[in-house]
C-alpha cells in the first residue's frame, strides 16, 4: 500500500525523523491560508500523488507548469493552487495517462547545502533489508544505477537491531560527511532503518534527503510503501490508504479477495494459484499473445468471486479473449466447473472462452463443460490452452 507524501512525513515525525514542517490543503483558499500560518519567506508548493518524478512532472492542462514549484506570496501560492489542483500530472512514473492532483502540501522553504538519495528496500540476494545511498539526490536512483553505479552505496541491516551506529558512521564518511553532519547522519539513518522495519515497509525512500546550512540531515521528500500482507498489524494504516489513487478493478478485486494486476495486454487470465499464474502468462506470452491481466482466484474460490473476477476482466475494454487455466487441488474440478457455468449465465460473454482444466475430478468437470452448451473452447493442457486463447484473436 502506498501513502502520501504528506502521510509519510507525518509517521517520520512521530518515529522522530527530521522534516520540514508543512500543511495539506485541497482548495487554493486552504493553500493560502496554510502559507500564511507557515510564516516563511520561502514555501513550496507539492502536488500529492503516488508518483514519483513530481518535480520534472508536467500538467497536461498547463504543460509549462511542474508538479513541485516554489513560491514567495499569498499571490504566488494561490496562483500555482488553482491551477494544480483538479489537473492531470504525468510524470515518469505515472505513465502518459498521469494522475489527477487533488491535494498539495505546502511546506517551508529550507537552506539547502547538499541533496542525496536514502532509501530502504528488502534485498532478496542479502536475505533482509538493505539501505541504499547517494551522492546524487534529486536523481532517479534507476538512472543513477545505469550510469555511475559506483556512486551508490549499500549496507545490510538486521530486522532485529535496525542498521548500527558504527554501520550509520561508515556511510557518513563514505559520502564525505564530517563533524556535526556525521552525528546527525547516524541518528537519521538509524532511526529510518527501525522505521523500516517496524511500520512493515517494502520500501521507504527520501530523495532528496537534504543537508541543511547547519548540517542538519531533514527529509525533504518521503516515499513509503508498506508490505499488504503485514497490514493486518497495522489498523490505524488503514486510514492513510486513498481509493482515488488505486485502480478501480484492483481495489474491487481486493474487495473479493482476489489477487488482481492490470497489464497491457488482450488476452484474460483467470488461474488459482500465483505460480500458475505467472506460467500462464509466460506461455500466452511464449506463443506470441498479450496477458491482459494477473488474476489468481484462489485455491478456495466461490461463485461469487468467480463471476466477480470475469466481472473485472471484461470491464478491460482491451480484453478480445479469456483464459481460464484452473488446478483442481484443494477444490475439486467439478466443483469449479459449476462455479464457472453459474458465473458465465450472470455476467454473459462477448469474447472468446478457452478452459484449461486439471486435477480431481477433472473428467466429470471436462464432460460438464462439453454438455453446458455454452460457446466455451476446451483445452488439455496449458500449452494447448495458450494456442487455442492466442489463434482466437486471429480467427
Amino acid at each position: 500500500m502506498k501513502i502520501h507524501e504528506y502521510q509519510a512525513k507525518q509517521l517520520f515525525r512521530e518515529a522522530g525523523i527530521p522534516v520540514p514542517e508543512g500543511i495539506i490543503a485541497k482548495t487554493a483558499d486552504e493553500a493560502v491560508a496554510a502559507f500564511e500560518k507557515l510564516d516563511r519567506p520561502l514555501v513550496v508548493v507539492k502536488s500529492q500523488i503516488h508518483a514519483g518524478g513530481r518535480g520534472k512532472g508536467r500538467f497536461k492542462e498547463h504543460p509549462d507548469q511542474a508538479g513541485v514549484v516554489l513560491a514567495r506570496s499569498a499571490e504566488e501560492v494561490r496562483e500555482n493552487a488553482e491551477r494544480m489542483l483538479g489537473s492531470t500530472l504525468v510524470t515518469i512514473q505515472t505513465g502518459e495517462e498521469g494522475k489527477q492532483v487533488n491535494t498539495l502540501f505546502i511546506e517551508q522553504g529550507l537552506d539547502i547545502a547538499k541533496e542525496l538519495y536514502l532509501g530502504c528496500v528488502i534485498d532478496r540476494e542479502a536475505g533482509g533489508p538493505v539501505m541504499i545511498l547517494s551522492t546524487e539526490g534529486g536523481m532517479e536512483i534507476e538512472v543513477v544505477a545505469e550510469k555511475s553505479p559506483e556512486k551508490i552505496l549499500s549496507e545490510p541491516f538486521s530486522i532485529h537491531t535496525g542498521l548500527l551506529g558504527f554501520q550509520a558512521r561508515k556511510l557518513a564518511f563514505k559520502l564525505g560527511m564530517e563533524g556535526k553532519t556525521v552525528r546527525s547522519a547516524e541518528k537519521f539513518f538509524c532511526q529510518l532503518s527501525r522505521f523500516f522495519v517496524d511500520n512493515d515497509c517494502s520500501m521507504t525512500e527520501i530523495n532528496p534527503l537534504v543537508i541543511t546550512g547547519e548540517g542538519d540531515l531533514v527529509a525533504l521528500d518521503a516515499k513509503v510503501t508498506f508490505d499488504d500482507n503485514a497490514l493486518f498489524r497495522h489498523k490505524p494504516f488503514d486510514e492513510l490508504r486513498d481509493l482515488t489513487e488505486e485502480d478501480p478493478a484492483e481495489v474491487a478485486a481486493g474487495n473479493a479477495g482476489l489477487s488482481y494486476v492490470k497489464l497491457d495486454g488482450n488476452i484474460g487470465c483467470l488461474v488459482n494459484g500465483a505460480g500458475l499464474a505467472m506460467s500462464t502468462m509466460d506461455l500466452i506470452k511464449h506463443h506470441g499473445g498479450e496477458p491482459a491481466n494477473f488474476l489468481d482466484v484462489g485455491g478456495g474460490a466461490n461463485v461469487d468471486q468467480v463471476t466477480e473476477a470475469f466481472r473485472i476482466i471484461l470491464a478491460d475494454e482491451n480484453v478480445k479473449a479469456v483464459l481460464v487455466n484452473i488446478f483442481g487441488g484443494i477444490m475439486k474440478c467439478d466443483t469449479i466447473v459449476t462455479a464457472l457455468l453459474e458465473a458465465y449465465e450472470k455476467v454473459g460473454f462477448t469474447v472468446p472462452l478457452v478452459v484449461r482444466l486439471e486435477g480431481t475430478n477433472v473428467e466429470v468437470a471436462r464432460k460438464m463443460l462439453s454438455e453446458s452448451g455454452r460457446d466455451i473452447i476446451s483445452a488439455t493442457d496449458l500449452t494447448d490452452a495458450a494456442q487455442k486463447v492466442v489463434a482466437t484473436l486471429s480467427s
